[in-house]
């Protein structure tokens, strides 16, 4: 009988992998944290009509991508392809904006889009999420990239670097929506059809294809920033001014749009020279009409995702900032002293110290390499000879020093000498 597989397009994350998204997670609860934010858990599963009213019906996500199937309550239910949309229905849900218009909120967890499985693209991908709702000030769009980018400077991301440029909003960006038209009426032949298709739909959207072809055409554009309504061009300036103060240089992307429908104002992208063509690591941007195109307030918003599965591949943390090895392994011989190693390691373990014991009755000798292969840098010895004694052997797995340790205030002296070596305790 053949095994079964797992689905094409989702993988499994294994040990060591693990270790490595622990760290980021870590490293990312922290950082945000630290910057007043929260973590939420939204469902992964969500009604239809929320992605499609809050991405836009004639984005690729809702058209083409997203995994949507009708339950047996006769109701369309989808994975959640982004996380904005769904962090969002909850704080309007919940009306958490009625003790606190200002929330900062990040969630981390699975998405989901069928798209055509190939190097770097998954149909189950993961994303780090933060948003910031309730107040439309361009000093909160500078320090949302602050935290950002020190956030990408503490992962280990190598050579980063922030393109920016606003949407416009609903006042000005007609006028180039419609100047942008009639640029492209001209050379429809030598876009692609999807291009074509987007024309009438969703003309912006145009500026996000990938075919060389179409980008030459492009070239010579209208450029949306010669179309901001003065508020919009006041906030963009505003935001280059205080992304100055921060010591942040980005540069500016007239042809970057992003490729949702909820955006307004403020877009930006991070970019890493240790990729190819395709550079961004990530992408975000503010997004004032959203919480009133699902029902709710006129609530601002601004955020960012991070695809999880690109940003550990060009990041390689050391030793110490992944998963702890252990601490010490406890290797014995004999019944008696199986209990009492039993007791000691689950003992260790509660008092903070990560211990590992080998209860499959091999050899010291297989019970040591065992210890070696943990990359353990130390083993506590017990033979039923040594607990008779009330003693047992402390060895350092490097030095191969070995010593008697008293079995009375056992947990107290392995805590002073892990402490003494500079291992870190809980």
């Amino acid at each position: 009988m053949d095994t079964i597989q797992a689905v094409r397009g989702f993988k499994d994350i294994l040990p060591p992998e693990t270790g490595k998204w622990q760290f980021i997670e870590r490293l990312a609860r922290e950082v945000f944290t630290d910057f007043g934010f929260l973590e939420i858990r939204v469902p992964i599963l969500e009604k239809t009509e929320l992605f499609r009213r809050g991405i836009g019906e004639a984005t690729d996500i809702v058209e083409k991508e997203m995994y949507t199937f009708l339950d047996r309550g006769d109701e369309y239910l989808t994975l959640r392809p982004e996380a904005t949309a769904s962090i969002l229905r909850a704080y309007l849900e919940h009306t958490l904006y009625a003790a606190d218009p200002i929330a900062r909120l990040f969630t981390i967890g699975p998405m989901f889009r069928r798209e055509r499985p190939q190097k770097g693209r998954l149909r189950q991908f993961h994303q780090l999420d933060a948003e910031i709702l309730g107040i439309d000030d361009p000093r909160v769009d500078a320090e949302l990239i602050v935290m950002l980018m020190h956030f990408l400077v503490r992962a280990g991301l190598p050579d980063i670097h922030l393109e920016i440029n606003s949407l416009g909003c609903p006042d000005c960006r007609p006028a180039f929506r419609d100047r942008l038209i009639t640029f492209l009426a001209g050379k429809q032949t030598a876009l692609c059809e999807d291009c074509r298709r987007r024309m009438l739909s969703n003309p912006l959207r145009i500026f996000d294809c990938k075919l060389e072809t179409c980008r030459e055409q492009l070239l010579s554009a209208p450029k949306i920033l010669d179309f901001l309504c003065p508020p919009c061009d006041t906030h963009f300036q505003t935001f280059r001014k205080y992304l100055s103060i921060a010591d942040i240089t980005p540069s500016i992307n007239a042809g970057m749009v992003r490729g949702l429908d909820y955006y307004t104002r403020t877009a930006f992208e991070v970019t890493t020279g240790a990729l190819g063509a395709q550079n961004a690591v990530l992408g975000g941007g503010r997004y004032n009409g959203l919480a009133r195109e699902l029902g709710g307030p006129d609530i601002p918003g601004i955020g960012f995702a991070i695809g999880l599965e690109r940003l550990l591949s060009l990041i390689e943390p050391n030793d110490a900032q992944l998963s702890p090895v252990p601490h010490l392994f406890v290797a014995f011989l004999g019944d008696q002293a199986g209990r009492v190693a039993f007791d000691l390691a689950n003992g260790l373990r509660k008092v903070g110290i990560r211990t590992e014991v080998d209860y499959a009755g091999r050899s010291l000798k297989s019970q040591m390499r065992r210890a070696n292969k943990l990359n353990c840098p130390y083993t506590l010895i017990l033979g039923d000879r040594e607990i008779a004694a009330g003693e047992v052997q402390w060895r350092d797995m490097r030095s191969s020093l070995q010593e008697t340790l008293p079995l009375d205030g056992l947990f107290e002296t392995i805590r002073g000498k892990l402490l003494e070596k500079g291992q870190t305790l809980v």
